[in-house]
């Protein structure tokens, strides 16, 4: 590995648009993290990532645990020694069930928003010191076009016709917050924090979603990887898709 490579550390990174971002960057010659809760998936992405010709190793982590992010901080700051790119990736959609308004359970609805938000807390603290030693650090937040108040509120949406939920959308709104209260804070270290809307794509999350994907993982990981790479001129503490800003 050379010391200038950029290391970048992808959560939920053995599938979905989490993998497909970790092959970009792996492409683009990064060294890559591939985190995943099951460190031998992780490891198999990562053996694919190396067979393709790129430079990857598995980091178990699930980002409920505690103590196994602060590990995973831990093997990242001995062998690496720095990040510089942080994609908070990982995320469940829940038990849909459990989150229906006038039938919801806190049991559901708290599960999620452990993964979808209390998760990128606990990384994004424990990673904040090995994002201090790069020059420009930028950390990217997936979060979901469910998140936007404006397009859940415009009936000329098609999200506005989507069941109700307390639970998802609802996690991911306040991811978005979140996305902002770092981007204020970690400005002034040159620290560059946003969140992105991937769209649905046809990946193993989003199956049983009433409406046809078109979307590839490639196709979302796409916004992802332009939010990570931007040099100085990438903005902080915004909300983007592929055609801009999304309404918050």
């Amino acid at each position: 590995m050379s010391d200038d490579a950029t290391i970048a550390l992808v959560t939920g990174a053995n599938k979905g648009i989490g993998r497909a971002v970790a092959g970009r960057f792996a492409e683009l010659g990064m060294t890559v993290l591939v985190g995943a809760r099951d460190l031998e998936k992780g490891a198999e992405a990562a053996a694919e990532l190396r067979a393709a010709g790129g430079t990857a190793y598995p980091i178990g982590l699930d980002v409920t645990d505690q103590p196994g992010v602060t590990a995973a901080a831990e093997e990242i700051s001995g062998r690496f020694g720095r990040l510089d790119i942080l994609v908070n990736n990982a995320g469940i959609s829940g038990e849909l069930g459990a989150q229906s308004p006038g039938s919801a359970r806190l049991d559901g609805v708290r599960a999620v928003f452990e993964t979808n938000l209390f998760g990128v807390v606990t990384v994004t603290e424990a990673m904040l010191p090995l994002l201090r030693r790069s020059p420009g650090a930028r950390i990217v937040n997936v979060s979901s076009g469910t998140s936007s108040m404006t397009w859940m509120t415009d009936a000329t949406h098609y999200l506005s016709r989507m069941p109700g939920s307390v639970g998802y959308p609802v996690s991911k709104a306040a991811l978005n917050m979140l996305t902002v209260q770092y981007a204020k804070a970690l400005a002034r270290d040159g620290i560059l924090v946003n969140a992105v809307a991937p769209g649905a794509c046809d990946t193993d999350f989003a199956k049983g979603l009433p409406f046809q994907l078109t979307r590839t993982a490639a196709d979302g990981a796409a916004i992802v990887v332009r939010l990570a790479t931007l040099g100085r001129e990438c903005p902080t503490g915004g909300f983007f898709d592929d055609n801009g800003k999304v309404p918050w």
